[in-house]
């Protein structure tokens, strides 16, 4: 068959072997696909692998060969699914690939946040240290994890994994999930409960029509004062204007973000250069071991599909 990879430059900076596609026929890769450019490339693939190239009902009208949809992601909102489901083509993402790697980064942005480890290294390298009166520095307001209360939207691997760790620093988690599960070690609570409650919000939920914004004005309005955000979700959870205004009131205290609402950023992202807010490029999920992890999901769920037993279809 002929597989078309759209964007093979935003899962590889040729440090992963993509030569494991071959075996399947005949593969074009291309480094990133404008949307402009979707339809004419894929028009005649019997599959195609993407990681963030939208595939939406005219592309797949374009595809008359298109039988199946490999996803180098988690998230699938990229793809019109009831779409794909009309034309009989099965879309498969790779789940749970990099469960260990976004967790990691969820509390490196909530350790910068509480424990300020970059802002006291440039106060070093700016020789801040060297100019102090006494041994330590009160310069730049940290605190404790231990005793806050932690707030996961989504209680998937990931939203799991993470309150693992959170218990791990003595926190007390508060959970809010569509699939309340069997779990002692956690309350599970409504939405409002949860942004009324919890001293910092984590997001690890997929971007549909019901997150959308899910965290916007009403929301930020019951949450307590001084409260965190962190999203290494997707970007459009967040009401990114709403989010922004209620940092510079004071309202939240600080946000770590990995995902934007528009990637890569644009030029009027209404939290670049706040204070307090840190931001990193969509790298969560980036480590090497991750990436290769996702290669053998993505190879995995092809082979699947081949033998007539798809598995993570999300369609």
């Amino acid at each position: 068959m002929k597989i078309v990879c759209t964007d093979i430059s935003s899962v590889s900076a040729g440090d992963i072997d993509t030569t494991v596609f071959e075996k399947y026929g005949e593969v074009v890769f291309y480094d990133v696909t404008p949307p402009e450019l979707t339809s004419e490339r894929i028009k005649d693939a019997d599959a195609i692998l993407v990681n963030k190239t939208v595939i939406g009902r005219a592309e797949l009208e374009a595809a008359k060969n298109l039988k199946y949809i490999g996803l180098f992601a988690t998230g699938y909102n990229n793809i019109d699914c009831a779409a794909a489901r009309e034309r009989g083509v099965t879309v498969c993402n790779a789940g749970q690939y990099s469960t260990a790697a976004v967790a990691q980064h969820t509390f490196a942005l909530m350790l910068e946040l509480f424990s300020k480890t970059g802002f006291y290294n440039s106060f070093v390298t700016d020789g801040g240290w060297k100019a102090a009166k006494i041994f330590t520095g009160f310069v730049g307001g940290t605190d404790e994890l231990c005793g806050k209360t932690l707030g996961v939207v989504g209680y998937g691997s990931i939203g799991s994994a993470v309150a693992k760790i959170a218990l791990a620093f003595g926190m007390k988690v508060i959970v809010y999930t569509r699939t309340p599960k069997n779990d002692a070690s956690v309350r599970f609570v409504t939405k409002e409960e949860l942004f009324r409650e919890s001293d910092v919000i984590s997001f690890h939920c997929p971007l549909t029509p019901e997150t959308e914004k899910m965290l916007g004005e009403d929301a930020l309005a019951l949450c307590r004062d001084g409260v965190y955000i962190v999203n290494t979700s997707r970007g459009g959870v967040i009401d990114e204007a709403a989010l922004a205004a209620a940092i510079k009131s004071g309202k939240v205290r600080g946000a770590g973000l990995d995902v934007l609402t528009h990637e890569p950023m644009r030029d009027d992202c209404p939290l670049f250069g706040l204070e307090n807010v840190i931001i990193t490029p969509h790298v969560a999920w980036t480590p090497l071991a991750t990436r290769e992890r996702l290669m053998e999901v993505v190879t995995s769920n092809i082979d699947a599909y081949l033998e007539g037993r798809p598995t993570n279809v999300v369609n």
